[in-house]
């Protein structure tokens, strides 16, 4: 049972003897209170030892984490719960106000409202530095591990050597720290070293380093925060139509990255398919069917794909894509690719793609308009006189 009401003690008193008067002794009876202690909301209640905080984060169906506070035995009978539908439930050692990441937040939040008052920084310019800069690596790796990467090889007690002293400094307005004795210094290196001495600095680097990959390119099809930046750099990348057009196009050229990878060690099949639809893209760019054409309420729509798959393709392959028209006539489009491993012109895959020319007022076809269509006419007869692809099936 889970109490969400609002965060005023009386109103969560009133609202959780109800609960105990109809519910089963042995039930589990939750709080969502973000700063409330379980001491406090178990005051007056027939069976406190029922009651615990368990502190979600919006959106709760997104994000998995769930700060639990309360009586040892009941948050351990919680915690399997949770564990079951998919959460990330956290015992909290100690009860204190506002448990642990609101008090992360809270401080940050102090400290970004006087930045506004004194007129160092904009709420813009704020959210820029966090989701720009050190919120992906607090995302992905945390506080403390982000530490112990800056600490190098030397570790926490480097780090804490080197930095601490700016505790003391007028950095910010929150001037309240601990003292920085040798017991609490060895107790955070030791702590540190529990949880990722496993890896050298070079492992963790790489394991950032890749997630950070991963985080941001997550971010691309939503074309939100460094997605956005990411879309904008490929789309400034995207090479004009040339000059000389009777010959197969060069449409793409990349790494395959390690989110690409699969339980085979190797470029998942679902990723040729983006290689493939990313090669169509470009063509479509070069000829002018960009995001304005696309604005405009025109685009192509991807009939068909036959992918072909030759070799594998792996993690840090330097590949390329080579595309030839095989028809361009009216609202019809039919482009080959071959993906090709550019260290040793390995042949990796072949696509046979179909698209039509659509309105995204009717979603029905229809002739490509304007420039498009000269450039994709032009194209077309341009590349109609070479051979069938060496590699295209009968």
């Amino acid at each position: 049972i889970q109490e969400s009401v609002p965060e005023r003690l009386d109103i969560k008193h009133r609202i959780l003897a109800d609960i105990q008067a109809h519910c089963r002794e042995d039930a589990l009876i939750g709080s969502s209170t973000s700063g409330f202690k379980p001491s406090e909301l178990q005051e007056g209640a027939a069976r406190p030892e029922q009651i615990f905080v368990a502190h979600p984060f919006n959106p709760v169906y997104l994000l998995p984490v769930i700060e639990l506070v309360g009586v040892e035995a009941t948050l351990l009978s919680a915690r399997d719960v949770l564990d079951s539908i998919g959460m990330k439930p956290l015992i909290v050692r100690k009860e204190i106000d506002a448990h642990i990441a609101d008090r992360f937040l809270e401080a940050v939040w102090r400290e970004a409202l006087w930045l506004i008052k004194d007129g160092i920084a904009t709420t813009q310019e704020i959210d820029d530095v966090i989701r720009f800069g050190f919120g992906m690596r607090w995302a992905q790796m945390g506080l403390f591990e982000t530490y112990r990467i800056a600490g190098g090889e030397a570790g926490m007690r480097h780090f804490i050597a080197q930095f601490g002293p700016c505790l003391s400094w007028p950095w910010t307005k929150l001037m309240d720290v601990p003292e920085l004795t040798d017991e609490l210094t060895d107790m955070i290196a030791d702590q540190s070293d529990a949880q990722s001495g496993m890896h050298s600095i070079r492992e963790l680097e790489r394991i950032r380093d890749d997630n950070l990959v991963s985080i941001m390119r997550a971010l691309k099809p939503r074309n939100w925060g460094a997605g956005e930046l990411l879309n904008a750099q490929d789309a400034r990348n995207t090479p004009p139509l040339p000059a000389d057009i009777d010959h197969p196009l060069k449409t793409l050229e990349r790494v395959i990255p390690v989110d690409w990878m699969d339980y085979n060690s190797h470029m998942n099949e679902s990723r040729y398919g983006q290689v493939f639809s990313d090669a169509g893209d470009v063509v479509m760019r070069m000829v002018g069917a960009d995001q304005a054409y696309i604005d405009g309420g025109l685009s192509y729509f991807t009939v068909s794909n036959e992918i072909t798959y030759l070799n594998e393709t792996h993690l840090g392959d330097v590949i390329h894509v080579r595309t030839q028209v095989l028809e361009a006539r009216g609202k019809k489009l039919r482009l080959y690719h071959e993906m090709i491993r550019t260290t040793d012109s390995g042949l990796l895959a072949t696509c046979n793609q179909l698209l039509l020319h659509v309105s995204l007022k009717t979603r029905k076809s229809c002739e490509p308009e304007g420039e498009v269509l000269a450039r994709i006419t032009a194209l077309g007869e341009a590349q109609s006189k070479l051979p069938k692809p060496a590699s295209m099936r009968d």
